[in-house]
């Protein structure tokens, strides 16, 4: 694909989405605890009152291992296992507001989003708090059904788990009005451009050099996707096929 690059692209603020009812069961310590922790990413610059409330919303708590719940609101990154992590409340934050910022807040409910790299359900939680509908696929076959069981009680219909390589994409749901990969790759896979709508939003992280940064690919026209490069961060590996 012919992708020209541009300058950097801001996020804009935009009011909040309507979300899913409260999960059952949360205590009341996470409640604080979370409610801190989308303070402090208030205070790090996330005005997207949709993405803080989604934020607010999900128990991240309930998608790492007992032995770690006490560091579920740090903004920190923690293992989930298959040699996979659960990324940082603030990378979480920052790249959905970044894919939400050109959708209207009125528009958000019918947008459909494709997320690659599952993991533990977690972003994915969140992404269907914002969006209308989201498609979540995960290669690694443990993580896949760690994430229906985490993801069970919160009783999302919005959110459809596929497994398989993420790679590819989801021809079959195509198109998306957001695409977000949560793995580096070298590139971005010509599969998941050409299931962009026009216009659309994708952001992936991408390695060059040993160095990764977000990558925001905008399309605008049927032929036309223009590239941003945005923040340095550290991501696991995109692979390829499943496991």
């Amino acid at each position: 694909m012919n992708i020209r690059r541009t300058g950097p692209t801001p996020a804009s603020p935009a009011r909040p989405a309507e979300l899913p009812p409260v999960p059952a069961g949360v205590g009341l310590a996470s409640d604080r605890a979370r409610k801190r922790m989308v303070d402090a990413l208030r205070a790090a610059g996330i005005r997207d009152e949709g993405v803080l409330a989604a934020m607010d919303r999900v128990p991240r708590h309930q998608f790492i291992e007992p032995g770690l719940a006490s560091r579920a609101y740090e903004d920190v990154a923690l293992p989930i296992g298959h040699g996979q992590t659960i990324s940082k409340p603030s990378t979480v934050a920052r790249m959905i507001e970044i894919l939400a910022a050109p959708i209207l807040p009125a528009q958000r409910r019918q947008a459909r989003v494709l997320e690659v790299g599952t993991g533990c359900g977690y972003q994915a939680a969140v992404l269907a708090a914002v969006f209308g509908e989201v498609v979540s696929i995960e290669r690694v076959r443990g993580l896949h059904e760690a994430a229906r069981t985490n993801l069970r009680t919160m009783r999302l219909p919005n959110l459809r788990l596929v497994f398989g390589d993420g790679r590819l994409g989801a021809p079959t749901a195509a198109p998306f009005d957001a695409i977000i990969v949560a793995a580096a790759g070298d590139a971005i896979p010509d599969e998941l451009l050409t299931q962009m709508r026009a216009p659309s939003r994708l952001l992936a992280p991408i390695e060059e050099g040993g160095r990764q940064a977000l990558h925001l690919v905008e399309r605008t026209g049927r032929d036309v996707w223009q590239l941003t490069i945005l923040d340095s961060v550290r991501f696991v590996p995109l692979r390829t096929g499943t496991t």
